[in-house]
């Protein structure tokens, strides 16, 4: 029979009042590691008990892991921590280094879904706090990983920039993971993209443990790979540290995270640990180890390593150890009994408030920079004095902009950099700014997007390109898991704003097929929480970019510029007309020339139809309407969406009830495209008109002409329109 970790634990310490631990004895900081591995231990006795009172919705626990206590121990409370999620000790060792915060109180508020859990109001058990500089994670895969490495990077790159840090200057990232997820793809790329920056001497003060149980749930890790995997890590400094061990693995910590600090330079803590309990309260151990694997664990007990270490020198009797031991059960338990049954959220308005993107909410502008600044940018040549612009040469005057007013703007991504990227979107920028702030990066999505999310966390204001919508797929989980759940995780405290761009859709000529032409923008429309903007013209580029960059650097917002490809170097809709290009609106004039998130574009015509329609499908269906007009046909008007994400519904609700037919022209796909949730929305909403849809074919974008017979054409569009009159 196999006894309870409890029990154990009190037996073992009884048999030393007659036979004392043959161990080391403890050294300096023991006695307060000692009382954070207690607080966590009984924390997961409280969360299966919870659990079966039908109070608690979280049991998966850090018992084994309370050696993390140490790594917590050698850092600063101003240090960012991005942690396992079995990192309850180093939790309590972190709160005990702030006055005001109680461990206790804050994890069983979290384990029981309380609306008063200081971090995540309610919405998940998270290990974060914003005070604590600790970043709410719920990865178990190490997608946080790519976020530590951006933090780490943008600390690093701090001390040759202007900008102000939310962390010192000196600090050093922390990110645990376990010996599992080490073996993720998002893991590997993470830890490539730190040693390819210390390749090039970029410092990078990060701290990467690895807590290696052994055993991913239920899948042994093979013997040795962890740590020949990670000795083998190019840029790393490779330590490893037994949690068997407390006063060498503080030692260790301690001296490791000093040369982290003072060196810039990234290190791996390979931490040995057991895991105790199971995964998780429902998980049947049993069913995999066997009776004498499980006891083997018990005698490495890092809470028994602790108080032996402590009783060997002296410093604690075995009595004084279960004394304490029976004092933080009774801690737990009073703070269970004080705080359960708790407030819980009650309804969807108060689980999505973080999400919520509220038009109306008050963000301030970006101010332009000073006239000599922008001289100096634009080297003499400002665009509202170089006539009509296309859209490509739009968005690099209003980057350039960008950059000239906020020191803390970065642009960064493949090619963006020394040759301006594909399609000379950025050409110029690394010239006018310097290679710290408009950069090439290496060639992996996952760590561009990283990179983002970390340097906001840190302070600055990230615009990462993706080169191809194709491309961001292998990545998206950046987007949709780490970027956008920030906000929800944290309740709103913790922020990583940023503007993506990202150049896709179809159309183009001549360099085709499906990863230069992906039309499918569903990976993004259903992000909770994030905004994504479409422009069609010359005109409307420079008015979403100082719009989306105001919500990203004010409001934390992630937001995205999904850019067309196809009418980046167009000037005309119709041959000589010069519709897609503009002038260049003069900083003078930016007040008055934002564009509001809630609003779409009206570009008029006639009573007959509305076009309801977006990026391409814009300069396509003012062509028809102008085509039908001309033929004696239906005289239609188009409203340009504009924002995809979230949908301008009220606007198009507005316009839309003066018309009797509505047609939704959509270039992405049938199945889950955009036109998908613009009937909705005009249904939802009591439109009592005509409603009709023409989109893509649900195909991956061939080579070729082939492309002609899967993508929406001005054929589509004119077929639906001139059912209009039948």
């Amino acid at each position: 029979m196999i006894t309870s970790i409890d029990e154990h634990f009190a037996a073992v310490v009884r048999s030393w009042e007659s036979a004392p631990p043959s161990v080391p004895a403890g050294g300096e900081g023991l006695e307060q590691l000692f009382q954070a591995q207690l607080a966590s231990r009984h924390l997961d006795f409280a969360a299966r008990t919870l659990q079966q009172r039908k109070l608690g919705y979280y049991t998966i626990g850090s018992s084994g892991h309370e050696s993390n206590a140490a790594v917590a121990a050698a850092l600063r409370p101003t240090d960012p921590a991005m942690l396992h999620y079995r990192a309850g000790a180093f939790y309590c060792m972190r709160a005990t280094q702030l006055p005001g915060h109680d461990a206790v109180r804050d994890m069983v508020l979290s384990l029981t879904a309380s609306a008063d859990d200081p971090i995540s109001g309610g919405r998940h058990k998270v290990i974060g706090n914003a005070d604590l500089a600790i970043i709410p994670q719920t990865s178990t895969i190490a997608s946080h990983l790519p976020r530590a490495v951006g933090a780490a990077f943008a600390i690093g790159r701090a001390r040759q920039a202007a900008v102000e840090l939310a962390w010192p200057h000196d600090s050093v990232v922390v990110a645990s993971l376990g010996d599992a997820s080490v073996n993720h793809s998002t893991a590997v790329g993470a830890l490539n993209a730190a040693g390819h920056a210390v390749h090039q001497g970029v410092p990078m003060p990060l701290l990467v443990v690895c807590e290696d149980n052994g055993i991913g749930i239920s899948v042994r890790t093979p013997a040795g790979w962890t740590a020949s995997m990670l000795r083998s890590r190019p840029g790393f400094e490779y330590v490893e540290a037994d949690g068997t061990d407390p006063a060498e693995a503080l030692r260790r910590t301690s001296e490791l995270v000093a040369r982290v600090r003072a060196e810039r330079r990234p290190a791996i803590l390979h931490l040995r640990t057991v895991r105790l309990m199971g995964h998780a309260g429902s998980d049947a151990e049993v069913a995999y180890r066997s009776p004498r694997e499980i006891l083997a664990d018990y005698d490495c007990d890092p809470l028994l390593a602790t108080a032996s270490a402590l009783v060997n020198s002296g410093a604690r009797t075995p009595k004084d150890v279960l004394d304490e031991y029976e004092a933080m059960r009774g801690r737990v338990a009073e703070a269970v009994d004080s705080l359960t049954p708790t407030r819980h959220l009650s309804t969807a308005a108060e689980v999505i408030a973080p999400l919520v993107v509220d038009p109306d909410r008050t963000v301030a502008a970006i101010e332009p920079a000073s006239n000599e600044l922008r001289d100096k940018a634009f080297r003499g040549a400002l665009p509202e004095s170089s006539g009509p612009r296309t859209l490509a040469q739009a968005i690099n005057a209003s980057l350039t902009d960008l950059l000239a007013a906020l020191p803390q703007a970065l642009v960064f991504g493949e090619d963006v950099g020394v040759k301006g990227g594909v399609y000379g979107v950025t050409r110029g920028l690394r010239r006018a700014f310097g290679a710290a702030r408009a950069f090439d990066t290496l060639l992996d999505e996952q760590s561009i997007l990283g990179t983002a999310l970390g340097s906001a966390l840190a302070g600055y204001l990230p615009v990462p390109e993706i080169q191809y919508l194709a491309y961001l797929h292998n990545a998206e989980d950046q987007l949709r898991g780490e970027a956008a759940s920030l906000r929800f995780f944290s309740n709103g405290q913790c922020h990583n704003g940023m503007l993506v761009r990202i150049a896709g859709l179809a159309y183009q000529k001549g360099f085709g097929g499906h990863f230069h032409n992906d039309n499918s923008v569903a990976v993004l429309t259903d992000i909770p929480g994030i905004v994504v903007g479409v422009p069609s013209s010359a005109a409307e580029a420079p008015r979403m970019i100082r719009t989306l960059a105001a919500h990203a650097l004010n409001d934390g917002r992630v937001c995205v510029l999904l850019e067309p490809i196809a009418l980046y170097h167009l000037r005309d809709i119709k041959a000589g007309d010069g519709r897609l290009a503009a002038d260049y609106t003069a900083p003078a004039d930016w007040a008055g020339d934002q564009a509001r998130l809630d609003e779409g574009q009206e570009l008029g015509g006639g009573p007959d139809a509305l076009v309801v329609t977006f990026g391409n499908g814009v300069p396509m269906s003012v062509r028809v309407a102008d085509s039908l007009r001309a033929q004696g046909g239906p005289d239609v008007s188009v409203f340009n969406l504009r924002w995809i994400t979230p949908l301008p519904v009220e606007h198009l609700m507005r316009v839309a009830a003066s018309f009797p037919h509505v047609v939704v022209v959509d270039e992405t796909r049938h199945s889950g495209g955009v036109g998908e949730s613009v009937v909705s929305a005009l249904v939802e909403g009591g439109y009592q008109g005509q409603i009709q849809r023409v989109a893509s074919v649900d195909s991956f974008v061939p080579l070729g002409p082939a492309a002609d017979t899967v993508l929406l054409s001005e054929d589509d569009i004119a077929r639906a329109l001139k059912e209009v009159q039948q």
